[in-house]
């Protein structure tokens, strides 16, 4: 438990000036949002589910922002964000997220125990409160790429045939092929997860627009500029630490 609260701290310690702004920023869209859903009857969430927004929104930002520095304390908001946000997927099944809903029921929570796990037993040489970051070969990049179109093909035919007809878009396909790539790479600490992460939140975006949902759209806004920093920030970590995490 100490180690646990000492990698936090440490972990906490590193976020930038810039990330705060945001995540305050964060704070007052979903302040903002619970305040209508209780008051206006036309909100798009009812007062209950914005509560639920709330804590997805501030466990996800600092979820993405630890993950982009290859932080292991990124698992902790993890857990708690992937569940509050099945609440939020659940009540809006029909409006084009089933898709995203069956992955993060069965991927995303469980993976997040299982690469928690995984990171804790490869932590960076120097700095322990970090896993290691390696990179993928040109040739496995096309065999994902391959799988990704050929999951996601398949996933939208199963949606609109078997599972909620005429409810589930090829975004939303998408998303959940991409998903289980990207999850994957980053359970065996691949810097490339971010290419991945940076399409599925350019979906994302398109979808809360379509969607409308100011909470959703400013976090999946906010993931998208830090999968940028941390795509930088895994190639930095991989070329400074090579050598050492062989």
């Amino acid at each position: 438990m100490n180690n646990f609260k000492k990698n936090m701290v440490n972990s906490i310690k590193e976020l930038k000036l810039y990330e705060w702004l945001m995540t305050a920023i964060m704070i007052g869209i979903a302040s903002m949002s619970v305040y209508k859903g209780f008051t206006d009857a036309n909100s798009y969430n009812p007062g209950w589910l914005t509560i639920i927004n709330f804590i997805s929104a501030i466990c996800g930002i600092f979820c993405v922002f630890l993950t982009a520095k290859a932080s292991i304390s990124n698992f902790a908001f993890a857990v708690v964000n992937t569940f509050v946000y099945i609440i939020f997927l659940a009540y809006h099944r029909n409006d084009g997220f089933t898709g995203t809903l069956i992955l993060e029921c069965a991927v995303y929570a469980p993976m997040n125990i299982i690469s928690w796990i995984y990171w804790s037993k490869h932590r960076d040489e120097f700095q322990n409160h970090k896993t290691k970051s390696k990179k993928l070969t040109i040739s496995t990049c096309i065999i994902f790429s391959s799988m990704i179109v050929m999951i996601a093909l398949l996933m939208h035919f199963l949606l609109n045939k078997y599972i909620n007809p005429n409810a589930s878009t090829i975004f939303d396909s998408f998303i959940f092929s991409i998903g289980i790539v990207a999850i994957t790479l980053e359970l065996f600490r691949y810097r490339e997860q971010y290419i991945l992460w940076l399409i599925t939140d350019v979906i994302a975006v398109i979808q809360y627009i379509q969607n409308f949902d100011a909470v959703y759209l400013t976090k999946k806004s906010i993931y998208l500029i830090v999968a940028i920093f941390g795509f930088y920030n895994w190639i930095k970590l991989n070329k400074e630490r090579n050598k050492e995490n062989l």
